[in-house]
Protein backbone atom coordinates (compact mmCIF):
# COMPACT_ATOMS: atom_id res chain seq x y z
CA UNK A 1 0.00 0.00 0.00
CA UNK A 2 1.46 3.47 -0.63
CA UNK A 3 -0.69 5.90 1.28
CA UNK A 4 -1.20 4.10 4.21
CA UNK A 5 0.49 0.99 6.32
CA UNK A 6 -1.95 -1.71 7.08
CA UNK A 7 -2.26 -1.06 10.96
CA UNK A 8 -3.62 2.70 9.71
CA UNK A 9 -6.06 1.14 7.51
CA UNK A 10 -7.37 -1.70 10.44
CA UNK A 11 -7.51 1.38 12.49
CA UNK A 12 -10.37 3.01 10.30
CA UNK A 13 -13.56 1.22 10.65
CA UNK A 14 -15.31 0.74 6.91
CA UNK A 15 -13.23 2.82 4.48
CA UNK A 16 -14.25 2.24 0.86
CA UNK A 17 -11.57 0.50 -1.07
CA UNK A 18 -10.46 -2.18 -3.28
CA UNK A 19 -7.12 -4.19 -3.96
CA UNK A 20 -5.04 -0.78 -3.97
CA UNK A 21 -6.23 0.79 -1.22
CA UNK A 22 -8.69 3.70 -0.58
CA UNK A 23 -10.87 4.85 -3.39
CA UNK A 24 -12.84 7.85 -3.74
CA UNK A 25 -16.45 8.92 -5.55
CA UNK A 26 -15.15 12.38 -5.56
CA UNK A 27 -12.04 14.53 -5.41
CA UNK A 28 -13.62 16.27 -1.97
CA UNK A 29 -13.49 12.69 -0.17
CA UNK A 30 -9.81 12.42 -1.32
CA UNK A 31 -8.63 15.60 -0.06
CA UNK A 32 -11.20 15.13 3.36
CA UNK A 33 -9.24 11.44 3.23
CA UNK A 34 -5.77 13.27 2.69
CA UNK A 35 -6.50 16.30 5.58
CA UNK A 36 -6.90 13.14 8.51
CA UNK A 37 -3.68 11.97 7.31
CA UNK A 38 -1.82 14.82 7.71
CA UNK A 39 -3.37 16.00 11.20
CA UNK A 40 -2.56 12.14 11.93
CA UNK A 41 0.70 12.91 11.07
CA UNK A 42 1.39 15.59 12.73
CA UNK A 43 0.42 14.40 16.12
CA UNK A 44 -3.63 15.93 16.28
CA UNK A 45 -5.33 12.76 17.33
CA UNK A 46 -4.21 8.81 17.34
CA UNK A 47 -5.83 6.29 14.71
CA UNK A 48 -7.54 5.24 18.00
CA UNK A 49 -8.78 8.87 18.78
CA UNK A 50 -9.90 8.90 14.39
CA UNK A 51 -11.91 5.48 14.39
CA UNK A 52 -13.56 5.99 17.81
CA UNK A 53 -14.70 9.61 16.86
CA UNK A 54 -15.59 8.17 13.59
CA UNK A 55 -17.47 5.03 15.01
CA UNK A 56 -19.54 7.73 17.01
CA UNK A 57 -20.59 10.06 14.07
CA UNK A 58 -21.89 6.95 11.76
CA UNK A 59 -23.64 5.34 14.74
CA UNK A 60 -24.98 8.64 15.80
CA UNK A 61 -26.58 8.94 12.11
CA UNK A 62 -27.74 5.46 11.72
CA UNK A 63 -29.51 6.01 14.96
CA UNK A 64 -30.96 9.35 12.87
CA UNK A 65 -32.07 6.93 9.97
CA UNK A 66 -28.97 6.96 7.82
CA UNK A 67 -29.55 3.74 5.88
CA UNK A 68 -25.71 3.09 5.72
CA UNK A 69 -25.65 1.97 1.56
CA UNK A 70 -21.99 3.27 1.47
CA UNK A 71 -23.13 6.69 -0.37
CA UNK A 72 -22.90 8.55 2.96
CA UNK A 73 -19.54 7.32 4.01
CA UNK A 74 -17.50 10.57 3.55
CA UNK A 75 -20.33 12.98 4.79
CA UNK A 76 -19.54 11.13 8.04
CA UNK A 77 -15.98 11.26 7.59
CA UNK A 78 -15.95 15.05 7.10
CA UNK A 79 -18.31 15.09 10.14
CA UNK A 80 -15.90 12.76 12.07
CA UNK A 81 -12.96 14.97 11.18
CA UNK A 82 -14.66 18.52 12.23
CA UNK A 83 -15.52 17.00 15.45
CA UNK A 84 -11.81 15.83 16.19
CA UNK A 85 -10.08 19.65 14.75
CA UNK A 86 -12.64 20.95 17.13
CA UNK A 87 -12.60 19.06 20.10
CA UNK A 88 -8.51 19.18 20.08
CA UNK A 89 -8.28 22.86 19.56
CA UNK A 90 -7.22 22.85 15.82
CA UNK A 91 -10.09 24.93 15.16
CA UNK A 92 -13.94 26.31 15.85
CA UNK A 93 -17.17 25.77 14.71
CA UNK A 94 -17.26 29.30 13.77
CA UNK A 95 -14.03 28.91 11.57
CA UNK A 96 -15.54 26.04 10.30
CA UNK A 97 -18.65 26.97 9.75
CA UNK A 98 -16.95 30.39 7.71
CA UNK A 99 -14.96 28.05 5.98
CA UNK A 100 -18.09 25.69 4.61
CA UNK A 101 -19.87 29.24 3.32
CA UNK A 102 -16.77 30.79 1.45
CA UNK A 103 -16.55 27.42 -0.40
CA UNK A 104 -20.48 27.09 -1.28
CA UNK A 105 -19.82 30.75 -2.58
CA UNK A 106 -16.90 29.29 -4.48
CA UNK A 107 -18.41 26.48 -6.18
CA UNK A 108 -21.56 28.59 -6.93
CA UNK A 109 -18.90 31.15 -8.71
CA UNK A 110 -17.04 29.05 -10.57
CA UNK A 111 -18.17 27.46 -13.91
CA UNK A 112 -18.96 23.55 -14.78
CA UNK A 113 -16.00 21.68 -15.08
CA UNK A 114 -13.72 24.33 -14.03
CA UNK A 115 -11.70 23.76 -10.41
CA UNK A 116 -13.04 25.38 -7.64
CA UNK A 117 -10.76 28.13 -5.86
CA UNK A 118 -11.50 30.04 -2.37
CA UNK A 119 -11.96 34.01 -3.64
CA UNK A 120 -13.71 32.98 -7.31
CA UNK A 121 -16.61 34.45 -5.53
CA UNK A 122 -15.01 37.98 -5.44
CA UNK A 123 -13.53 37.90 -8.68
CA UNK A 124 -16.34 37.05 -10.54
Amino acid sequence: MNVLDRTALEAIPSIPRDADGPVFAEPWQAKAFAMALRLHEQGVFTWSEWAETLSATIAHAQAGGDPDAGNTYYLHWLKALETIVTAKGVSDPATLEDRRNAWDRAAKATPHGQPIELGAEKRG
